[in-house]
């Protein structure tokens, strides 16, 4: 009932609108130009409705990092950069380069949609389609959006969780450059530099990275080493034909290896997985700027290969590929100056093959699938009375497998007190319909459910002397069916799944599951005097299954406890040093939550001195305690840790 009134209402609304759209990279344009805070909180939100609105306007829950936040971390994962922001978490089994999970308000990887400059990265060929960040370095980015909350209706029904949107440097100056260098412990080094200008007709930039470590054993007591390394190129290209005209491509390439272990022990394997991004497109404005027009096309290319040099016979001990082909158009009408309209059209394909080669059989036959899926969208957003604007959108999907389905989306935000105090509410809905892999891998299963969820969330921002001070509470949650999870299958199992044309397999994918989701995210932030600045977060997260024998229990690596606090002082001579801690609660390595991974909290130190205008020196001491510590049982994280740093802009 709630579906179809929420998905009638949102068509309504979006059919009584005539057709809006500004680039939705415009907004980091924006943010340079100086709408961020010194604390790199921007005023300016893309991500939500895919224009540049005001925070005040967004229902939505949603944290910016600008290029000052981003270069005040430290940080070189992206992973590890989105942790220290409410309701993120993330696992890996090993150090940089193994797989990564990220979870947003405890839902799966693969129900994020991760975007680089507007461009969807998951990988066809994954387990269950997700995409894995322990590839993705901070490199040549400049702006990252972490809405949290489902998003289904402009970013796909599989936008249940949250959204990252990844924009790279984007220059504004007829010519300028940077160039970061950094070493420290474990032989790690990393490099990352680029140039670009723009003018009156032509923006441009090219950048290139490359980041190497011996890194740490990824089996927890294992012996050796593994280490990884990564060379990344980016850059793009823009050309103005005339004030409402303007043409752009954009591309990312990474290439990364990296070694890792078996799940009891030490191993000389390790895997390469080279990943391209490409995405071109056409601007045009009509009716004097009124409504702002963007046709294009957007290509990811993954491939992945395990390599054992222990089977010299076979030494191939994994193969896939997977591909994504997109053309799309967004529309963005302003019916007024209260009023505006999203809409738009997307045809994706997707195919995936992969195989795992062994010694009786050297060179299977790939496991191949491919999928088509067709989407409409239109979102109406209106300033109804002062202060107060509101927004609904629907999305219509059409599944080559699983046939069509409408999803609706409808957000409130009330700015009071001259935006001092800021009242948010969001419902989504999601629809996720079975992977590639999930479906036609050697684990597959052809008579799979689509996911379905519906998603809440509710709070209030307020801020305090004259901007000194904030703070913000929200309740979030999201109840699923029909989750698609891995069942393993044992020896003489008389499961026919586990025994598909007469030859045993080691598990296949099936519906097991419903949950539930519900929980607080804190954020707090001050600056008591001139240079101190105090920023926290906290986040309660409740992620229980609801079905079958695991009723009532926790989810597996979902900590119900999580936290981050910084204290940063700028000192009169120029220096900055920050100490960071994140909190990490409990969690279960098992369904039946038998199994615990302990808790735990690092602490980091970071310090930075501008040495002039163009250089800047930089410092940073990770895990300063030492913590010993897992995010997944049995698998190794890394210990104390010093880098140095010299950072040039010019």
């Amino acid at each position: 009932m709630i579906r179809a009134f929420l998905s009638s209402t949102a068509i309504a609304t979006v059919l009584i609108a005539s057709p809006v759209l500004a680039d939705d990279q415009k907004a980091p344009e924006a943010d340079v130009a100086g709408s961020a805070g010194a604390n790199g909180v921007a005023e300016l939100v893309v991500t939500a409705t895919r224009t540049a609105q005001p925070i005040e306007k967004i229902g939505a829950s949603v944290t910016v990092l600008t290029q000052p936040a981003i270069e005040a971390s430290q940080a070189i994962s992206v992973v590890e950069l989105l942790a220290q922001q409410p309701s993120v978490n993330f696992v890996r089994n090993g150090g940089p380069g193994t797989t990564t999970s990220l979870n947003i308000r405890g839902a799966e990887t693969q129900h994020t949609v991760v975007l680089i400059d507007g461009v969807k990265l998951n990988d066809p060929s994954s387990t269950q389609g997700g995409f894995n960040s322990g590839n993705l370095l901070v490199g040549d980015i400049t702006r990252i959006e972490v809405l949290r909350g489902a998003q289904s209706t402009l970013w796909g029904s599989q936008a249940i969780g949250g959204v990252v949107n990844i924009v790279t440097a984007d220059p504004t100056s007829p010519f300028g450059g940077s160039l970061d260098v950094e070493g420290g412990s474990r032989q790690t080094g990393y490099i990352r530099g680029g140039v670009g200008g723009a003018s009156e007709k032509i923006v441009w930039r090219v950048a290139g990275s490359f980041y190497s470590t011996d890194g740490f054993s990824a089996y927890k007591t294992g012996k050796e080493n593994d280490g990884y390394h990564n060379t990344g190129l980016s850059g793009r290209l823009r050309y103005k034909f005339s004030d409402a005209v303007s043409a752009e491509v954009r591309s990312v390439y990474s290439k990364g290896k990296n070694d890792f272990d078996a799940f009891n022990g030490d191993s000389v394997e390790y895997g390469r997985t080279n990943e391209l991004v490409v995405y071109s497109g056409l601007n045009f404005a009509l009716l004097d700027g009124r409504w702002n027009n963007r046709v294009g096309y957007a290509y990811t290319d993954t491939d992945r290969e395990n390599i054992n040099p222990a089977r010299s016979t076979v030494p191939l001990t994994f193969d896939a590929a997977g591909k994504n082909k997109r053309w799309e158009y967004q529309g963005v009408f302003a019916i007024s100056d209260a009023w505006s309209a999203t809409f738009g059209a997307e045809s994706e394909r997707s195919r995936m093959r992969t195989r795992s080669p062994q010694v009786t059989n050297p060179n299977p036959a790939f496991s191949r699938g491919r999928v088509g899926v067709d989407s409409l969208y239109g979102q109406l957003q209106a300033e109804v009375i002062q202060g107060l604007t509101l927004t609904a959108g629907v999305r219509y999907e059409d599944h080559d497998t699983y046939g069509s389905h409408t999803l609706g989306q409808a957000s409130a935000a009330w700015a009071l007190n001259e935006g001092n105090t800021v009242l948010r509410a969001s419902f989504g809905q999601g629809f996720r319909a079975p992977g590639l892999y999930e479906l036609y891998s050697e684990y597959g299963n052809l008579n799979l459910s689509p996911e379905e969820f519906d998603s809440w969330d509710a709070g209030v921002e307020q801020r305090f002397f004259e901007g000194k001070a904030r703070a913000s509470v929200t309740w979030f949650n999201r109840e699923a069916d029909n989750e698609i999870r891995y069942n393993s299958c044992s020896s003489g199992s008389t499961d026919p799944l586990c025994t598909p044309g007469g030859a045993f397999r080691f598990g296949y994918y099936r519906n097991v599951q419903k949950t539930k989701t519900q929980g607080v995210e804190l954020i707090g932030e001050i600056k008591p005097i001139e240079g101190l600045t105090i920023t926290g977060n906290y986040t309660y997260t409740d992620a229980q299954s609801e079905s079958g024998t695991s009723a009532g229990k926790q989810l597996t690596r979902r900590p119900k406890n999580m936290g981050n606090l910084s204290v940063g002082y700028r000192w009169p001579v120029g220096l900055t040093t920050t100490v960071a801690a994140r909190h990490v609660g409990k969690t279960f390595n098992n369904d039946a939550n038998t199994v615990v991974v302990k808790s735990y909290t690092l602490v980091d130190l970071r310090a930075s001195y501008p040495i002039n205008e163009t250089y800047e020196v930089f410092g940073r001491v990770e895990n300063a305690f030492d913590k010993d510590y897992q995010t997944i049982l049995n698998y190794g994280a890394p210990g104390r840790g010093a880098f140095l740093g010299l950072r040039a802009r010019f």
